[in-house]
């Protein structure tokens, strides 16, 4: 009754929704896009086919589509012949998954949680398998799949205790919804033991870790150009504020500034999140008097210049290769924080702020590890960045422990890929 109910408010939102989209397609123009997906108003692609063993992974935007980017990738090699359908929410996990996979996939965006669209949406794609990334519980999503007997499994999964209490306030949807998914494969030990509070059968829960740690194909896709190449080459200390959102670049050029009153030589790689406001940060660094040059105009990289702007899509890696010391955004403001483990595995010191909800566990084994700091504010930064700076040695040992980390806790991928061949009831794949 509670999802009926729930399905007839949500159907009654859908001209709010539209709206939303509208007014978010003014910044993002990605939103105003193949909306008829949105509403299971997709054509496949001529190459599919609907008889064949299809594997869905819904992944909601870039973090989980970079998560879930090994996993497809070790489900391709296994069986040449699986066709992999990956849905997304937002247009930068779109972009992301046409720039790591092409037409090596079938992608679209999920419909929305209404059960005509799903309906429509599930027997036309036929998967025998739904694999959602993280904690993507919709209720007519799981009930539709279950419906048409659709395996799910609930991977990389991660569950707060802020969401917990939200999911407690649905006790009898949730339990429900809960009841339905065939396998949870969780980050930790507390992700899993909330899960069960919540009504999960503890039989069909199991710690895996978090994929996110499988990171070495991204590393290894990172390229340079001549720009880039001036900067690796450098004798410059490169300081990337990766990932930042909105109130924060401020706080990150305060810091920076600080930096530059040390060392003037130091130069700041600053990336922000969402596309749209790549200008508006453009200009808070003109108005600091900052001298500026930003990689979609492809404007080198002088002497003079003090802050080199990422504005651009999917060249997070790239930053990353030719800088000294990392900065992970969404973490001095409550956004909780962007995925830390991209900079570890390559070898770089990691500072974040104190906001740092969505990868928690992770941070807090980095930290006890020593490869990552967490500073309170922009003051506490710009004294740690100094701190950096000036102590190359420090800088080396940091980055080489959160790496030899990074790479001792792989295991989630191949512990994933023997889940969902129990799921599937086929043999568990060879050893990767």
């Amino acid at each position: 009754m509670m999802r009926l109910l729930y399905s007839l408010i949500l159907y009654l939102c859908v001209p709010f929704i539209l709206l939303r989209l509208y007014i978010r397609g003014a910044r993002a123009p990605g939103y105003r896009q193949r909306i008829g997906e949105r509403f299971a108003n997709f054509r496949p692609p001529q190459k599919f086919d609907a008889t064949q063993h299809t594997i869905w992974i819904h992944a909601v935007s870039v973090g989980e589509t970079v998560a879930a980017a090994p996993l497809i990738r070790e489900l391709q090699l296994r069986e040449s012949s699986v066709q992999i359908l990956v849905t997304t929410m937002t247009p930068t996990g779109s972009e992301r998954v046409a720039a790591m996979f092409g037409d090596r996939v079938i992608h679209c965006y999920l419909p929305y949680d209404l059960p005509g669209a799903l309906s429509r949406f599930v027997q036309r794609m036929n998967p025998s398998l739904l694999i959602l990334m993280e904690t993507e519980l919709w209720p007519n999503l799981i009930h539709v799949c279950s419906r048409h007997n659709v395996k799910l499994i609930l991977a990389n999964a991660r569950l707060s205790e802020k969401s917990a209490r939200g999911y407690r306030r649905f006790m009898g949807m949730t339990k429900n919804m809960l009841g339905k998914i065939d396998f949870i494969a969780a980050q930790a030990q507390a992700d899993a033991d909330r899960f069960v509070e919540l009504g999960a059968d503890v039989e069909k829960i199991e710690v895996t870790g978090s994929l996110k740690f499988n990171v070495s194909a991204e590393v290894e896709s990172g390229q340079t150009d001549a720009v880039l190449e001036s900067i690796k080459e450098s004798s410059r200390t490169v300081i990337v504020a990766a990932s930042t959102r909105e109130g924060e670049e401020v706080k990150v050029l305060e810091a920076f500034r600080q930096v530059l009153e040390a060392d003037p030589t130091v130069l700041l790689l600053l990336v922000p999140r969402h596309p749209e406001r790549f200008d508006a940060v453009a200009r808070l660094c003109e108005q600091r008097k900052l001298t500026l040059s930003r990689r979609s105009k492809q404007q080198p990289v002088e002497q003079a210049t003090q802050v080199y702007l990422g504005d651009t899509m999917g060249e997070m890696f790239n930053f990353y290769q030719v800088a000294g010391i990392a900065f992970v955004g969404g973490s001095l403001v409550d956004t909780g924080c962007q995925n830390v483990l991209e900079p570890a595995a390559l070898g770089l010191p990691v500072v974040t702020g104190p906001s740092q909800f969505n990868f928690a566990t992770i941070c807090a084994q980095l930290e006890d590890a020593g490869g990552l700091k967490t500073v309170g504010d922009e003051i506490e930064l710009a004294d740690f960045l100094n701190e950096l700076v000036r102590e190359p040695v420090k800088r080396q040992q940091m980055g080489a422990t959160g790496k030899a980390l990074v790479e001792a806790n792989q295991q989630a991928l191949p512990k994933l890929l023997d889940i969902i061949s129990r799921t599937e009831g086929r043999e568990s794949p060879a050893t990767i």
